[in-house]
């Protein structure tokens, strides 16, 4: 057997988070091989994290972001399992980050499940419209069949764009999603935690902006000192 040294163990340990014997354990299976122990403490890690699915989170952080300009501001909420947790620093790093990530990329959900079949009818209507505009102006129809797997495609994009535990994070340097680093955090800590709910404003959002005609205002103007 592979001997561990104690400065790896720490090293091991600083790195995943995990207990000493753990860490131990897992660079004796990986006999001695850092890269490899990491990997076999975040796979046990996210095995327990599954048994814990079926846990109530909710305590957490509700945390407000305000975009530089003031003219994008973020509400997020992080749920985990004690107060304890909701205290710890690289809990409430990523709660800070997570609101920075929806203020950049726009998610619409949390979570898949919560797109509605309207929303889904809808975008499948504006998918089969583009397609056929672009018919109308290419002169080249395809069959029924291969328009349906076009809008297939697209829909499964357009759920990743709009789903906030799909999307790539924008913190990841190794392009892991958003889900996927919450999952790796709840191994890590040892707590279930859950993004619950958000809401995005953006300065402007939804207000008909009057067009101003420069030209039409100076003629007017001119018309009224006549």
């Amino acid at each position: 057997m592979t001997q561990i040294s104690a400065a790896q163990v720490k090293t091991l340990r600083d790195r995943t988070g995990a207990g000493m014997m753990d860490c131990k354990k897992a660079l004796e299976e990986a006999e001695g091989n850092e890269e490899k122990a990491v990997e076999i403490i975040q796979k046990k890690g996210l095995a327990k994290v599954a048994k814990k699915a079926g846990a109530i989170a909710a305590d957490g952080l509700i945390h407000a972001y305000i975009h530089a300009g003031s003219r994008v501001g973020v509400m997020v909420e992080v749920n985990c399992q004690t107060d304890f947790v909701a205290r710890n620093e690289e809990f409430k790093q990523f709660v800070s980050e997570v609101a920075m990530h929806i203020a950049s990329e726009k998610p619409e959900f949390v979570r898949a499940e919560e797109i509605s079949e309207a929303a889904i009818a809808k975008q499948t209507e504006i998918f089969f419209g583009q397609l056929d505009e672009e018919a109308k102006q290419t002169g080249k129809e395809k069959p029924r069949a291969a328009l349906e797997k076009i809008v297939e495609g697209k829909l499964a994009k357009w759920k990743k764009d709009v789903v906030l535990l799909d999307q790539e994070f924008i913190m990841s340097e190794d392009k892991k999603t958003v889900g996927v680093i919450l999952d790796e955090l709840s191994a890590k800590i040892g707590e279930k935690l859950s993004i619950r709910r958000f809401v995005r404003y953006e300065l402007g959002e939804g207000i008909e902006k009057k067009v101003a005609d420069l030209a039409a205002d100076v003629a007017a103007t001119i018309a009224g000192t006549n």
